[in-house]
């Protein structure tokens, strides 16, 4: 039962500590617009897009001001695009993101995700025509957010899909360079993809998913940070007490909103992502709570234990609030919109070997991370491979997004703004893989596949 020490307890949260559902997405099957003409197909992706997400800012906005509740973003995901593109071979897919954009722009949501290919087996049909267009996708378009799948437990890893991935991130990173490389602030490339996450940049409507759905993202990283600091030094037991207790409250109130907007846009409610997402703005930090809970800074020995228990703590305390928990569900660590990872990014204490061991108990990967502009191709593809070989092992959710900085150099720094943030660039090692990349075929599925 809600009591008033409750209904208090989360006002103090919205209004002091940075809690926010920090997106409603709507996700929007595209699988009837297919049609061997191309300008066809835009033109039913248009129509769908814009008549199902209409309200979708409306309802957003009508629930912030009416419970009180911040919610940072508006966003829709679609079908990967690259299953409409097989449909009219040897037609340009940017098309595909010009409408994308077209559509975004006309319902007034701050990104639509989903240009987007699932290659973890090989290349079908649309697929290695969409991983050629992604740069020029990416340079020509604002709100359109892209990912490619290149590995799965069940699957094992396409490594000619992760040599492509490390030439199209450098080449994205080329093509926006007069925009501090954008464009890969908006790619990612995932292992163990899943079909329901409301985040972007990995955001798309799976195949498997309701013709048109509300999933929502929470955050609150300055609401657990600041229930630990009053806790006081309790051990590690008590503090993943507290935390879960506290992920239950920040979820609830996700639930809440899920429910409301799935209401009023006649929508089938389908999850809420339980991830604590940071940004850039001071006590909204995951990296703050690993230091609460007694690091000196973020990157020190023991991050990545501090972590895990984070994590566990969030999806035990999460999964018990919601009808329905999916996406990606923990705790995520993108560098560049979380203060306290810039800071530590900033003084030397988090490399990018650090980071890549605390990917293998957070949520996600090696996220927002700027890297030299000089950086091979052969390199991004090997960090690439690394991250997926952390995911495909441990069956779970693994990505990469980082920013070759183009022209600049360790040490120096790329500004995003908003959400996105900005920070250094990190130091990466420069032995090459070349000839490992360069053998492709398939990493095979680990044992712990044959699950049947």
């Amino acid at each position: 039962m809600i009591n008033v020490h409750d209904i208090l307890e989360t006002i103090q949260m919205i209004d002091n500590e940075n809690l926010d559902v920090r997106t409603i997405t709507m996700g929007i099957s595209l699988l009837d617009c297919c049609d061997p003409d191309i300008d066809a197909a835009c033109e039913k992706i248009y129509d769908k897009i814009t008549r199902y997400a209409k309200d979708l800012v409306k309802v957003g906005e009508d629930i912030e001001k009416e419970y009180g509740i911040p919610i940072i973003h508006k966003r829709i995901s679609v079908t990967p695009i690259a299953m409409i593109a097989a449909a009219c071979p040897g037609k340009d897919p940017v098309k595909f993101a010009l409408t994308l954009e077209k559509a975004a722009r006309a319902v007034g949501v701050n990104f639509i995700g989903g240009y987007s290919a699932l290659v973890q087996k090989g290349f079908g049909p649309g697929d290695y025509a969409l991983l050629q267009s992604i740069p020029e996708a990416l340079s020509v378009t604002e709100h359109v957010c892209s990912s490619v799948n290149i590995g799965s437990t069940k699957a094992g890893i396409n490594m000619d899909a992760v040599a492509r991935m490390g030439r199209v991130v450098k080449e994205t990173a080329e093509i926006t360079a007069d925009r501090d490389c954008i464009g890969c602030a908006k790619l990612v490339v995932f292992c163990n993809a899943p079909e329901d996450n409301p985040f972007m940049a990995g955001a798309f409507h799976g195949p498997g998913e309701p013709d048109c759905v509300i999933n929502v993202g929470v955050s609150g990283p300055g609401v657990v940070r600041a229930a630990l600091k009053k806790a006081g030094d309790c051990d590690l037991t008590g503090v993943a007490d507290l935390i879960k207790r506290t992920a239950f409250k920040i979820t609830r109130m996700g639930q809440l909103v899920a429910q409301e907007a799935s209401r009023r846009l006649c929508v089938p409610f389908g999850i809420v992502d339980l991830s604590l997402a940071p940004t850039p703005a001071v006590g909204d930090s995951v990296a703050h709570i690993l230091e609460e809970m007694g690091l000196e800074q973020c990157g020190a020995y023991g991050t990545t234990a501090a972590l895990a228990l984070l994590n566990d703590a969030v999806k035990k305390g999460g999964v018990m609030a919601s009808s329905h928990v999916g996406g990606l569900s923990g705790a995520f660590i993108p560098v560049t919109e979380d203060a306290g990872m810039i800071d530590a990014a900033r003084s030397g204490a988090l490399c990018l070997e650090k980071l890549e061991a605390m990917t293998a108990v957070c949520s996600v990967g090696l996220d927002m991370i700027n890297i030299p502009g000089d950086t091979p191709a052969e390199i991004i593809a090997a960090i690439i491979a690394d991250e997926a070989a952390i995911g495909m092992v441990n069956s779970k959710t693994t990505a990469v997004r980082v920013i070759p900085a183009i022209g600049k150099k360790v040490g120096e720094e790329l500004s995003f703004g908003g959400l996105l943030g900005g920070g250094p660039v990190m130091e990466v090692n420069r032995m090459s893989p070349a000839r490992f990349i360069s053998r492709g075929g398939r990493i095979p599925a680990p044992l712990q596949s044959l699950k049947n």
